[in-house]
């Protein structure tokens, strides 16, 4: 793969407008809501303004009998349909399975969070439908809420779920083999460095939010969902088999253009369940469109781990042994992946970029009433890096060296590399990406900058780290052992036209990540054609095959591998129709720059014409190649693919009011081959600011009785333009990923992983700089928290 990506103009490397951009510029892109059936009805749900409550009374004839209701819906007109399934099943460390309490579409006797629907009104209007749920009566008994996690699990605390023994979900070990090794080495050690943490709970908040339109055929039996969905396929698998009964080839799910997800959208919701069943009930189609106070308390949440973490070194300062405890929060119900996060997603990437010899991970998740939590933006991963991140950097203020200094001391330099927690890097370069982002982040001028700073009575600091992700999560025998209850390959049709124009069908699914640009600059490479003919579809799952979908920077790394085996497979039987066209041996046939020749001759032949010999075969035996030119490819990756990185963040603190500004922003990054550097660049900085934002502003806030109290954008602080900095970012040193056709690693979530624990050590710099004795300080480091920390 080339590496000089800036004078490339076409191609893989080449830094290509995004197509789609077009479209979504220009307000003609095609939404969920932009999607409306003839004769269709709307919904409006009626939710629970209680975090935990008994349904004692639920009167819905006054609201059925107003103008334009269709129906109400309750719990009970859900009695023996399947509730909404669990996608990951997780063993704790004394081999049993987690619990995981029943999950129903409408709530049946007992409410757990705010939010949680109870009845649904379906009416000729949206606005019909709202009025008439207004009218329903419903008396809830309020029952003690728990909302602490730690709480949750003392004796006496109320249950969310009667029929569980309590609330833990799973004492999860990791890998518990280790314990007493680890123990010892602790024991053993010259020094220990401690530190306590909160991994603040996030509402994902994309642009578009989640929209469901259900459709039915009573001629044909057929239901059809649309939905804003990172993953059709999926849908489909979990609401048809687990929820409605629907055989697959009777369900079809389409997720057109989708504004955003940040894992936010991997999941099954009860509105997509339910718009598919009314719309069969009421044989017409049934469309519901959620508002942002609904998306706040009713998409998944992120993040929300209490954790405490212990790091041991030698006399050296090698690192000996780490151990973590955390508490999970799951909220009231298990969202579709929630039980792999904090676990196989977080535990096994807690080694970092460090070649620590012992490792124990224990998480004890933990049902509570609020809104469930799953996966948001790297999954798991952040989580990881940040507690890690900052008790290395105590660590060193502890010993009195240098951050970067320790760290490189650390570094893994030998690769392949298997952790102590079973996975292996296959390769990378944390010495060359650490090199790099001194260069970039002109570390050696941070004291002159330091000292501009206090002449403008402002408190500088500086904060540095380093990150690994797993991306690409498969493969499907290694999570299938895990507990996963799908496959996590990925899946590619290439189908040429008789022209030489190609369509790709990919199970990927594009919300964001640019898939109709770097794709077919894959294919282009590989033929020698224009970029602009190739076409990429997604997101139907009567067109496209059987995929996984998009999350956890897989969409390169295991689709596009997908797609470079199915293209593969076209090149080589156009090469046999390409050989006899020019009377060749097979082996003897080229391909390059969309021309087909014989090796050592003037021969040659278009890519065109031999498209074109494909589906008017009149120049080959047909009992030795059959017509047309269409492959599909299932890519299961052997491994799992691990960017990785160093990140740099300055900061200015006003020491009178506590606000924190982010002056200077560094990002060095190995993301393996680059594609299109455009769109790394787009992803990465679009992560960073996810991760500023995380680190200052961001923080879903409930009070004792489970009241969301951050529930719209008036108490739910975003990042805007002025809260982040220009980014520096570099992606050249790569190591190529050595398990994929493709050498990448995937690059969308790194921003988000690596960006909080260097915004956190940088203020704590920066006040220990003036001589404040503050640790740590839990995100988001508002003014409020910053200026309370300086007062001591």
């Amino acid at each position: 793969m080339p590496k000089d990506i800036d004078a490339k103009e076409s191609g893989i490397g080449a830094a290509t407008k995004r197509r789609e951009d077009i479209r979504f510029l220009t307000g003609t892109g095609n939404y969920t809501d932009d999607i409306n059936v003839n004769g269709q009805a709307y919904v409006h749900f009626l939710r629970s303004d209680v975090a935990h409550g008994r349904i004692t009374s639920l009167e819905t004839a006054a609201a059925a009998a107003m103008p334009g209701v269709l129906r109400v819906f309750t719990g009970a007109d859900f009695e023996g349909v399947g509730g909404l399934p669990c996608g990951w099943q997780v063993t704790d460390r004394f081999g049993e399975v987690m619990q995981e309490p029943a999950h129903p579409v409408l709530a049946q006797g007992k409410v757990r969070h705010v939010g949680d629907p109870i009845a649904a009104v379906v009416a000729e209007s949206a606005e019909l439908a709202r009025d008439a749920a207004e009218a329903i009566a419903l008396e809830i008994e309020d029952l003690p809420a728990v909302i602490d996690m730690k709480a949750a699990l003392q004796d006496g605390a109320p249950k969310v779920h009667d029929d569980l023994t309590s609330n833990l979900c799973y004492d999860w070990g990791f890998v518990e083999e280790n314990k007493e090794a680890v123990a010892k080495a602790f024991d053993a050690a010259a020094h220990v460095t401690t530190l306590e943490l909160v991994n603040n709970r996030l509402v994902a908040n994309p642009m578009e939010p989640r929209v469901a339109v259900g459709d039915f055929n009573r001629a044909t039996g057929e239901s059809t969902l649309y939905t804003t969905s990172q993953n059709p396929h999926v849908i489909r698998l979990l609401m048809g088999a687990f929820v409605l009964g629907i055989p697959e080839h009777k369900l079809r799910v389409v997720a057109p253009d989708v504004g955003g997800g940040f894992g936010s959208k991997i999941f099954h919701y009860a509105e997509e369940a339910f718009c598919t069943f009314a719309a069969k009930a009421l044989n017409r189609a049934v469309k519901w469109t959620s508002s942002r106070s609904e998306a706040f308390m009713s998409d998944a949440h992120g993040r929300d781990h209490v954790t405490k973490i212990e790091l041991a070194l030698d006399a050296d300062n090698n690192f000996t042994a780490l151990r973590t405890e955390t508490y999970a929060n799951m909220g009231a119900y298990l969202s579709t992946f929630a039980p792999s996060v904090p676990t196989w997603l977080h535990g096994t990437l807690m080694a970092g970029n460090y070649k620590t010899p012992l490792i124990y991970v224990n998480v004890k998740a933990v049902f509570t009433n609020t809104v469930p939590v799953d996966a948001y933006r790297g999954a798991g991963r952040p989580e990881a890096t940040f507690q890690l991140e900052r008790v290395i950097d105590k660590a060193a203020r502890e010993l009195d060296v240098d951050p970067i200094a320790l760290r490189r001391q650390n570094f893994v330099t030998e690769f392949p590399y298997a952790t102590p927690v079973a996975v292996e890097y296959d390769t990378g370069d944390y010495v060359a990406t650490m090199d790099k982002l001194e260069e970039i982040a002109d570390i050696t001028g941070f004291a002159a900058r330091r000292a501009e700073s206090e002449k403008s009575g402002k408190l500088r600091g500086l904060g540095v780290n380093c990150y690994i992700e797993a991306c690409g999560i498969a493969p499907s025998n290694l999570v299938g052992q895990l507990g996963a209850r799908a496959g996590l390959y990925e899946s590619a049709t290439v189908r040429v036209n008789a022209t030489g124009g190609i369509v790709v069908m990919t199970g990927s699914h594009s919300h964001g990540q640019g898939h109709e640009t770097s794709f077919p600059q894959v294919i282009s490479e590989m033929i020698g054609i224009p970029e602009d003919m190739v076409e990429i579809e997604h997101g139907d799952t009567a067109n496209t095959p059987m995929g996984m979908g998009t999350y956890g920077s897989r969409s390169l790394a295991v689709g596009g591998s997908a797609m470079v085996r199915a293209t593969e497979k076209i090149i080589s039987k156009a090469k046999k129709i390409a050989a006899h066209l020019m009377e060749a041996a097979d082996a003897d046939i080229e391909l390059k720059e969309g021309k087909f020749s014989v090796a050592g001759t003037d021969k040659s032949v278009a890519w065109g014409d031999v498209t074109l010999a494909a589906y008017v075969p009149h120049n080959y035996p047909l009992e030795e190649i059959e017509p047309g030119l269409e492959e599909t490819a299932f890519y299961d990756p052997a491994n799992f693919t691990y960017p990785a990185g160093a990140y740099a963040c300055e900061v200015e603190i006003d020491p009178d009011t506590g606000k924190v500004t982010i002056e200077r922003f560094a990002a060095a990054d190995d993301f393996g081959n680059i594609v299109n550097p455009m769109i790394v660049d787009g992803q990465v900085h679009g992560g960073l600011g996810q991760g500023i934002g995380q680190a200052l502003l961001e923080g879903c806030v409930y009070d004792e009785d489970g009241q969301l109290l951050s529930a719209s954008f008036m108490d739910y602080a975003m990042p805007r333009a002025d809260d982040v900095p220009f980014y520096q970012v570099d992606h050249s040193c790569q190591t190529p990923c050595t398990h994929n056709p493709l050498g990448v690693k995937g690059c969308g979530e790194a921003g988000a992983i690596g960006s909080p624990p260097a915004v956190v050590n940088a203020v704590v710099d920066a006040l220990r700089s003036a001589g404040k004795d503050v640790t740590h300080i839990d995100m988001p480091l508002t003014p409020a928290r910053v200026w309370a920390a300086m007062q001591g």
